[in-house]
């Protein structure tokens, strides 16, 4: 009798300590306690491989409650109410910041960092908020469209011809996989077309930094040419869904580019440059072809996709043909730019020696 009123009120005093702890809830019940259900509890508290699932078994799900269960059986330490509301209150923090991100990343938590980098607040000339985070206001423009579409450069030295043919030996098996598929075919074609730039600007910025010596703005060129390049395939992204072997055959098709085109502007820049020249007159062409489908009314004219509109200060009520012309037009002057860095080096002088053709659109 003895032992067992001492077993009860052991076991009564070590409910009352662990209770608060491993029994947490919104409402508290009390209720009297017999000395066998007392004796009992004890008994099951003294085993720790029934102790362990009957402690996660109740331990509830809300609150915080689940952490309370697991840090008891892992013997770590409980976290203290003012740990708990420095914890919320940073919560809250990063859910606000989070609210002026806009764009498309809506939804999203907000990254905190020790470092205070924050991103800022950017809004259009109208006041409204600005929704992109991959460019900003000042990065757009409107196209050129007067350019001259039908300059072509004749090939003259042998190295031309080689630039020539290879371009065009690389558009028929583009021709018999695409066929009047447009669409995928401009995405296709801008994976391509955007390495070429970011190429010839990594390597003339090593150069750079070999030489000690300035680029004449060469490297902000070509990677401005690069990313207006990559601006295009985001367009045709939002308009042609490429299937599983298309994106096989892009990840195929650019790390051969990549490295073949890295290896002939170590060899040539001159070649290499001609080769883009030539690369982007067959870009000028599929867009006229892509126009002429539009205008048939066998491609059907979607309005313009958002990004496009603001990217190229597009009116509000664009179509898809908008956005191809204003695309061809920006090959058009990838064009210029890359038969003028090849004339530049056929005569003899380097790229910095000529002023580069920044925001060239």
């Amino acid at each position: 009798m003895m032992m067992s009123r001492s077993g009860a009120k052991a076991a009564k005093s070590l409910l009352a300590a662990a209770g608060p702890r491993l029994f947490f809830s919104t409402t508290t019940t009390i209720r009297a306690v017999s000395s066998h259900e007392a004796a009992l509890s004890a008994s099951r508290l003294l085993k720790p491989e029934i102790a362990s699932s009957w402690i996660w078994s109740r331990a509830p799900t809300v609150n915080g409650g689940m952490r309370f269960a697991s840090t008891i059986t892992l013997g770590e330490k409980t976290p203290t109410k003012e740990e708990e509301a420095n914890q919320k209150k940073t919560e809250n923090e990063s859910d606000g910041g989070n609210a002026g991100a806009g764009g498309n990343n809506k939804g999203e938590k907000g990254i905190m960092s020790y470092w205070g980098v924050e991103p800022n607040k950017i809004t259009k000339e109208d006041g409204s908020e600005w929704k992109w985070n991959c460019f900003r206001p000042w990065e757009t423009y409107k196209a050129d469209t007067t350019i001259d579409l039908k300059k072509h450069h004749v090939p003259t030295t042998f190295l031309d011809r080689i630039a020539y043919w290879t371009v065009k030996s690389l558009r028929w098996p583009t021709d018999l996989f695409f066929q009047r598929r447009y669409g995928c075919r401009a995405m296709m074609l801008e994976t391509v077309a955007a390495v070429p730039g970011m190429v010839g600007g990594m390597l003339l910025h090593c150069k750079s930094l070999r030489r000690f010596e300035q680029s004449g703005g060469w490297i902000k060129a070509l990677l401005e040419e690069a990313e207006n390049e990559r601006m295009h395939l985001m367009t045709f992204m939002e308009v042609a869904k490429p299937k599983w072997y298309e994106r096989a055959l892009v990840i195929t098709v650019q790390g051969v580019f990549f490295n073949a085109y890295f290896l002939g502007y170590l060899i040539s820049p001159k070649f290499a440059h001609r080769m883009v020249g030539y690369l982007e007159e067959e870009a000028i062409h599929s867009y006229t072809e892509f126009l002429k489908e539009l205008d048939k009314r066998n491609i059907e004219n979607v309005p313009a996709p958002a990004i496009a509109i603001d990217y190229w200060r597009l009116p509000a009520d664009a179509t898809l043909r908008d956005v191809v012309m204003v695309v061809r037009a920006d090959e058009a002057h990838h064009r210029d730019v890359n038969h003028f860095a090849s004339d530049i080096h056929y005569q003899g002088r380097e790229l910095k020696e000529a002023p580069a053709p920044i925001g060239y659109h």
